[in-house]
């Protein structure tokens, strides 16, 4: 079943898809848009562990510089500053980690604000403006988690959830185009996230939504007593099976092949993948997590582990509750306690092409010699010293208690 409100579909997917990493000439947007009178949020939602970006759509011509200020709920004292008051703090996305701070996880860059890997914690106000704390341009950012998410795979015939219709308000999944086919030249798998909302004419006012009385279920502007029914109801990812042909390489010169041909006999592996390959090595029963480069959850990824697909109906996290490999709504490769049976080859697809290798070896972990120096040692004759003074104290105190008992009673005898 798809959706009751085409229309509602097609402009939240637009307001919500488009925020992401579309940074534009800002000088001609300031120049266009004035700033409200009355400072507004707009609306945004998002899913857990994605990366989003938010425009300062508006500043006076006379500020060079903005300051992005967060806040959980209107009103609040409680405000952090998201900020070097320069405007220009830059965050090397490749060292983010999921369920960091959120200020450890930002970035400024042509006055726009990136949140990377968003967590539901960083639901709330962002509010665009000066040092000052004169605020230009808000937005009431929810993001949507992904731990109870409902799972439809559209080739068992499985169906999104149904809409649910109250006296006061209707509640509903908003769903973004469907991604690329993850893989070329075999089958793959394509993924559809949606998002909940909510449409109720007692939304508050202050906050600005694509379509009127529309707005996601974790916003602000929903009233505190319509919260609950919203909070029940979980985003949702459809995923479905696809072929698409690989697009055709340019073949190198006569030349540049019989170089190749050569290379390649010297002591390549013509039946790998020609990508590039990194070298890892695992101990037994610890934790890996293999991320793709270059890959954001929104992206269509896929895994293969050498010439075994990895499929999403099969390894992604719920299917099965007893999972050891799995692959979470960010994309990321999971193994639970290594095996030596995981050894081997991963490889990943990035929007249709494979991208990038992962040569896995899984060692068992070498026993380290003790000396005297080690701190385990020192602690450990430590605690042998003190367990035998304590037994020698109880030894002599326990032979001193006899020895008396002996003396006392000894005239008592005779």
């Amino acid at each position: 079943m798809e959706r009751r409100l085409p229309g509602a579909t097609v402009f939240l997917c637009i307001v919500d898809v488009l925020h992401a990493f579309a940074i534009e000439d800002k000088g001609d947007v300031f120049s266009r848009m004035a700033c409200p009178a009355f400072l507004m949020f707009d609306n945004a939602a998002y899913l857990a562990d994605m990366t989003f970006e938010l425009p300062c759509n508006c500043k006076p011509k006379e500020v060079s510089s903005v300051v992005w200020y967060f806040q959980k709920n209107m009103g609040s004292h409680e405000t952090t500053v998201l900020t070097d008051f320069a405007g220009n703090m830059i965050v090397d996305s490749s060292h983010i980690h999921a369920g960091s701070d959120v200020l450890k996880r930002f970035s400024i860059r042509m006055f726009s604000l990136i949140v990377f890997q968003a967590q539901v914690t960083d639901s709330g106000h962002y509010l665009c403006g000066t040092e000052k704390g004169d605020f230009f341009y808000g937005y009431d950012v929810d993001v949507q988690p992904t731990q109870h998410i409902t799972v439809a795979f559209v080739d068992r015939d499985q169906h999104v959830q149904d809409d649910v219709t109250e006296k006061l308000f209707s509640l509903f999944t908003t769903f973004w185009d469907w991604t690329r086919c993850d893989r070329c030249g075999v089958r793959g798998e394509q993924r559809r996230i949606g998002l909940c909302y909510m449409r109720s004419a007692q939304l508050h006012p202050r906050y600005r939504t694509a379509m009127p009385n529309v707005t996601s279920c974790g916003s602000k502007a929903v009233p505190a007593r319509f919260q609950r029914p919203g909070r029940l109801r979980s985003p949702e990812v459809a995923i479905r099976s696809c072929l698409i042909p690989c697009p055709k390489e340019e073949v190198p010169k006569e030349g540049v092949q019989s170089i190749s041909n050569v290379i390649s006999k010297l002591g390549e592996k013509p039946w790998l993948p020609h990508v590039p390959t990194q070298f890892h090595k695992q101990t037994v029963g610890s934790r890996l997590t293999i991320t793709c480069p270059g890959a954001r959850p929104e992206h269509a990824v896929a895994w293969d582990k050498e010439s075994v697909r990895l499929y999403r109906s099969r390894y992604l996290i719920g299917v099965n509750k007893s999972m050891r490999v799995f692959i979470d709504h960010g994309n990321h490769l999971h193994i639970q306690r290594v095996q030596v049976s995981d050894g081997g080859t991963y490889f990943c697809w990035r929007e249709g092409r494979m991208v990038a290798g992962f040569r896995l070896s899984v060692i068992y972990q070498h026993r380290h010699r003790r000396t005297l120096n080690d701190p385990e040692t020192i602690f450990a004759i430590k605690a042998i010293g003190l367990s035998y003074v304590l037994i020698s104290i109880v030894f002599v105190i326990i032979h001193v208690c006899r020895y008396c008992r002996r003396v006392f009673s000894w005239p008592a005898k005779t």
